[in-house]
């Protein structure tokens, strides 16, 4: 999917790294036939990372980079508050595109990214 050149130094920072996932996270979304409706959503309560469609639904992916899994792994930063946070985050965003009546599904993407090693990515379907 990407060589390590692609990847956040060892010792990035933390903002670095982030959007690096999220760009690698995209590029998998594509990938795999999803279209990107829109990256870093924002309104006054928080954000939302990528909302997608695979033509059946609407797709909220919560991205997660971690440089390691030594502080658990990437998708167990996702507690149930956050889940709670995403699910109306995304209901505003329906709301405000006029697509409430649109199926949803909520997904993790988690991503490892070692420097001395290919990134590793995991798209959890329905993580919440």
């Amino acid at each position: 999917m990407t060589s390590t050149a692609d990847q956040p130094s060892a010792g990035a920072p933390h903002i670095e790294l982030g959007k690096w996932g999220e760009e690698l996270a995209v590029r998998h979304l594509e990938k795999t036939g999803y279209v990107v409706l829109s990256r870093n959503w924002r309104c006054r309560d928080g954000e939302l990372d990528l909302i997608a469609t695979d033509t059946k639904r609407l797709v909220f992916c919560e991205v997660k980079t971690r440089s390691g899994v030594g502080f658990g792994t990437p998708a167990e930063a996702v507690t149930p508050d956050k889940a709670d946070r995403i699910r109306r985050l995304a209901y505003q965003w329906q709301r405000q595109f006029m697509l409430r009546w649109c199926p949803v599904r909520y997904d993790i993407i988690a991503i490892v990214a070692r420097p001395d090693a290919k990134p590793k990515v995991r798209h959890i379907k329905a993580a919440f």
